[in-house]
C-alpha cells in the first residue's frame, strides 16, 4: 500500500490503514516501517463489522476472532462506503490496479 500511496493522494484520496492490533504494536510497525500514512486502531472490531468485512471462519473465543476479509475500503469524506474490495481468505489481496482504477472512476466519474 505505500507503493500506491502517492498515486491515490494525486486523485485526492487519503490512505490510511486499520488493524485491530493493540496500539503499541501499530506504534512500533509505524516507526520501523515509516509508512507516510497512518496505522488506525479498530477498538473491538467495531469497523469489521459495519463494513461486512469480518472473517467469519473464526467465532468468538477463537485466536483469530476479529480477523478481517483482507480489503481496502473507499470511504468519502462524508463517511459513505464509496467502495469495498476485500478477498475472502486471508492469503490473497485486492490487485491494487483495479482497486485504483475503480477509485479513479468514481473520484473523477468524468474520466
Amino acid at each position: 500500500m505505500a507503493q500506491w500511496r502517492e498515486r491515490f493522494e494525486a486523485l485526492g484520496v487519503n490512505v490510511a490503514a486499520m488493524t485491530y492490533d493493540d496500539r503499541a504494536i501499530l506504534v512500533e510497525f509505524q516507526e520501523d516501517k515509516n509508512l507516510g500514512f497512518p496505522l488506525l486502531q479498530d477498538v473491538d472490531i467495531k469497523h469489521v463489522r459495519a463494513y461486512g468485512v469480518l472473517n467469519t471462519e473464526y467465532g468468538p473465543g477463537h485466536m483469530g476472532y476479529g480477523i478481517p476479509y483482507p480489503g481496502i475500503l473507499y470511504i468519502k469524506v462524508d463517511g459513505t462506503l464509496a467502495a469495498k474490495f476485500a478477498v475472502p481468505g486471508y492469503r490473497g489481496r485486492p490487485a491494487f490496479e483495479e482497486v485504483f482504477e475503480d477509485v479513479s472512476g468514481i473520484v473523477n466519474p468524468e474520466g
